[in-house]
């Protein structure tokens, strides 16, 4: 196992997300994924790394810090997110904090979900930040005290991001420390039965400039075709006669504590582990 702080300041996970709906009638859809892994504290050493990548620049990929956190040009990003994870009780006494989210790909940008992967100075996995975007341009974060290996916690639902869902019931989230594998299933319940569940599984690759290169060759819509693809779903959701709901008011708060969940050994959640 490699220890956050001494892997590369960035790097790729490439891999597939899967959702599947399961009421009024069931649907299921998945699409190609790639994501980008940064340190939040080597920003200019991940903007080093490729000639196709850049940080609060132009580029054909890039990373923006405007785009996360506090959403502030030029704001940093650790204070926020160590006092985000500090409402679950997670203090990292300096260790790495690694963003795991959708690139930037030339003018365009939107990112469903980011993963904020909080560490202790030894490495140790200590807290994971859910950092919630729905496509009115609201921002909602999921915050859990977590450890090494497998994690499963719960929260109440609070914030809106599908027109064909209440903002009732609970998510269950389920996830493994990542290494060279990333696994993520977050469920949403009510009543105890499960009415959606979305995944991702993906494997990390180095984020060389042939890389980059073959993801804008092979996938030019990258990030773009993630809102066309939930725009997309959306509609065939509806023709088939699922119900519309009217955007509420968002949360007080932006921030909901996610508590621990215990995992037995028959739980069957696929790719959480």
């Amino acid at each position: 196992m490699t220890a956050p702080h001494q892997q590369p300041a960035l790097s790729l996970w490439t891999g597939q997300t899967v959702h599947v709906r399961y009421h009024p009638f069931e649907r299921r859809f998945a699409y190609d994924l790639v994501l980008i892994d940064l340190d939040i504290d080597r920003l200019d050493e991940a903007a080093a790394s490729s000639a196709l990548f850049s940080v609060n620049a132009p580029g054909l990929f890039s990373f923006r810090s405007e785009d996360h956190g506090p959403k502030q040009k030029d704001a940093p990003l650790r204070p926020w997110a160590e006092a985000e994870l500090a409402k679950a009780g997670v203090t990292l006494d300096g260790g790495a904090i690694r963003l795991v989210t959708f690139p930037r790909h030339l003018f365009y940008k939107f990112a469903p979900l980011s993963l904020w992967y909080g560490y202790g100075p030894d490495g140790d996995l200590r807290g994971i930040l859910y950092e919630v975007n729905n496509t009115f341009g609201e921002t909602h974060c999921y915050v859990a005290a977590v450890s090494d290996g497998r994690n499963a916690h719960t929260a109440p639902k609070a914030f809106h991001v599908s027109p064909f869902f209440d903002v009732t019931g609970t998510y269950r989230f389920t996830l493994r420390s990542p290494e060279e594998k990333l696994g993520v299933v977050v469920e949403s319940l009510k009543d105890e039965t499960c009415l959606h569940m979305a995944n991702i599984t993906a494997r990390r690759r180095p984020a060389t400039g042939a890389n980059l290169l073959k993801l804008a060759v092979t996938n030019p819509f990258s990030t773009l075709g993630v809102t066309l693809g939930i725009h997309w779903q959306a509609l065939k959701i509806w023709l088939r006669g699922a119900a519309y709901r009217r955007k509420p008011a968002p949360p007080k708060s932006g921030t909901t504590i996610a508590l621990p969940l215990q995992i037995s050994n028959s739980d069957t959640r696929k790719d959480a582990a």
